[in-house]
């Protein structure tokens, strides 16, 4: 596979997995570049899919888990969350979106304009960064963000 510029995305089988990477076929997509042009095109095909759709050339893809991963938080309760997605968007986190899924992964959703709302994964270290403000409250875990408590939904209740 090439490696430098761009080339056309058909003659691939492209996929985005667990670990927040591109793949053609069974290689990363090393290109920096590639990869965020990808993850901001990346688009549901209205059946359930997902698409890359730039322009002239759209080509479906797999999605192993969820189209965009959480890659940075910064912040803190006092001033909020930001968070940074491997689209290299950043927004205000939704703290009311937050849930834990299998095998204790963070997801949260993030708002992409005209591509909707989207469910993103956290990545080790923004889930780190921010569960270090996680707190339990009757046993159920909870971010306090600006002056409120959010519980985080889909978690186990801690005994």
């Amino acid at each position: 596979m090439r490696r430098e510029g761009f080339w056309a995305i058909g003659g691939y089988k492209i996929s985005f997995r667990r670990d927040g990477c591109w793949y053609a076929d069974e290689e990363v997509i090393a290109n920096r570049r590639i990869s965020r042009l990808f993850s901001r095109h990346l688009r549901g095909d209205g059946e359930g899919g997902w698409v890359i759709d730039v322009g002239i050339d759209c080509h479906p893809v797999t999605v192993e888990d969820t189209p965009l991963v959480v890659t940075w938080v910064d912040g803190d309760p006092g001033s909020g969350f930001t968070i940074r997605t491997n689209d290299d968007e950043s927004e205000v986190l939704d703290c009311t979106s937050l849930e834990v899924g299998e095998a204790e992964v963070l997801y949260c959703e993030v708002n992409r304009g005209e591509r909707g709302r989207m469910r993103a994964r956290f990545l080790r270290p923004a889930y780190y960064a921010l569960a270090a403000y996680v707190e339990l409250e009757g046993g159920r875990p909870v971010l306090r963000c600006r002056g409120h408590s959010f519980p985080i939904g889909g978690a186990v209740t801690v005994h």
